[in-house]
């Protein structure tokens, strides 16, 4: 194949592994999710294999799922994102950092902060990943007897971008003059008072930080829904999807790139990295043979659970070997909704088989030899289906290490994926241009990702 790019490969690394029976495989860590030395270990790995970005999911609370199902997940007790890649920022020097944060739970002025702190504190290694939260659970812990509806969370994210990247720009670049001579430790006519006032929010400002040293960190959207499709066609540079098979990707890379084109964006300012569930074998039976061993150690309770908050609608109480029934709209995640339905009626699945689907991890995944992975790989680059891929490793540490030892040399043999850093922040990694400070432009030469 003619390949004119590289691969991107983020690090899914909460959880440590999206597998529900991970932590129960022979030589895995099982407290791997939640053991800093481990994880300041896996950090360090990725980075020496030239990884773009290390990557925390969140939530807000344990998941919504029965006490049979809850007391099997290794999830129960995660770091909160901020803390450890706070962390984590001291003990590496060039992997991207990206953490997950809400805009339905939060307020822009607290995430404006705390990333433009880790900005600073990682040198230019931040990344934002704007979530609306679909976890109804996660309501009931901040004062809200539901989950706010699924369209209207959107709207509210995408105000709550514009206030966020409003405040980042608080500050030209050049603001900070600390002339000790005159003692004028800033301009003020290099600050802004954003004075914002819209339908679902309301911030004065200045941001109390410098501009971040990107400019903005990276911005990444993870919803394949409709309106998340289009906040990321407006917002993301980084989109972490969903897609199953390479058919699917090719539709959603073609939709994300066609809506950027119609609000103004250039194509290339946005990088596609489905999520890849990964497992190495010598041969493909031995890889599939590992997966298969995997999957053995989900318990029912565990899928039935992972199965309900997919579809966010309980069906424990219909046969377990009876077909999936009709499930009502809900206020959860659309796209794994949508995905658990589909494959039900795809490949004429019962509940329990389907659960046994959810719980061992039900999207993208490439089972097989070095080889035979860096194949699929390269087929999803060249045909436009991705530009690379958030890894989801089977089980740490042999999952990771399988992969960086076996997979990642393979790869940067064939010129698919780098073999140093390009420079010292995500936005080096990823290609992407430092956004221009849009109340202080004459502050900032790099070009913006717009089409002139």
């Amino acid at each position: 194949m003619a390949v004119s790019r590289q691969l991107h490969l983020g690090a899914f690394m909460r959880p440590v592994s999206i597998h529900t029976g991970a932590w129960r495989y022979p030589g895995a860590y099982p407290d791997a999710n939640f053991n800093f030395t481990h994880l300041k270990h896996f950090a360090r790995r990725l980075e020496a294999a030239k990884f773009d970005a290390f990557f925390m999911a969140d939530h807000l609370a344990v998941l919504n799922m029965p006490i049979a199902a809850l007391k099997r997940s290794h999830t129960v007790t995660s770091f909160e994102p901020f803390t450890l890649l706070s962390a984590l920022a001291g003990a590496t020097e060039r992997i991207g950092l990206v953490a997950t944060a809400s805009t339905t739970f939060d307020e822009p002025y607290h995430i404006a902060r705390r990333f433009a702190s880790l900005d600073h504190i990682s040198g230019g290694r931040a990344g934002w990943n704007i979530v609306t939260t679909a976890n109804p659970d996660a309501a009931l812990n901040f004062g809200y007897e539901s989950q706010m509806d699924h369209d209207a969370r959107y709207v509210r994210a995408r105000e709550f971008y514009d206030v966020v990247t409003g405040l980042w720009d608080s500050f030209a670049d050049d603001a900070f003059v600390q002339d000790v001579e005159a003692g004028l430790y800033f301009d003020p006519d290099r600050m802004h008072v954003l004075a914002h006032e819209g339908p679902s929010l309301k911030v004065r400002g200045p941001l109390n930080i410098a501009r971040p040293v990107q400019g903005w960190p990276v911005i990444v959207q993870a919803g394949s829904s409709d309106p998340g499709r289009q906040l990321a066609a407006e917002t993301a540079e980084v989109i972490f999807g969903a897609e199953g098979s390479l058919e699917a990707g090719k539709l959603f890379y073609a939709d994300i790139k066609r809506r950027m084109q119609q609000v103004g964006r250039a194509p290339n300012s946005l990088k596609i990295l489905p999520a890849a569930f990964v497992v190495v074998g010598d041969t493909v039976a031995e890889a599939r043979a590992i997966r298969a061993q995997l999957d053995g150690l989900v318990h029912y309770d565990s899928g039935i659970g992972s199965l309900n908050g997919m579809l966010g609608h309980d069906v424990s109480g219909f046969d377990p070997d009876g077909p999936l029934p009709e499930i009502p709209p809900t206020n959860a995640s659309k796209s794994a909704r949508e995905r658990m339905i589909e494959m039900a009626r795809r490949d004429n699945l019962t509940i329990r088989q389907l659960a046994q689907r959810a719980g061992s991890y039900s999207g993208l995944a490439f089972v097989g030899t070095p080889q035979t992975i860096a194949d699929e790989m390269e087929q999803w680059l060249v045909e436009e289906a991705s530009d690379g891929f958030n890894v989801m490793f089977p089980w740490l540490p042999g999952g990771l290490d399988a992969f960086v030892d076996r997979v990642v040399p393979e790869l940067q043999r064939r010129g698919l994926f780098r073999r140093d850093y390009e420079g010292p922040t995500l936005r080096d990694h990823l290609g992407l241009a430092r956004p221009e400070n849009r109340f202080f432009p004459a502050s900032s030469s790099a070009p913006t990702d717009k089409i002139s």
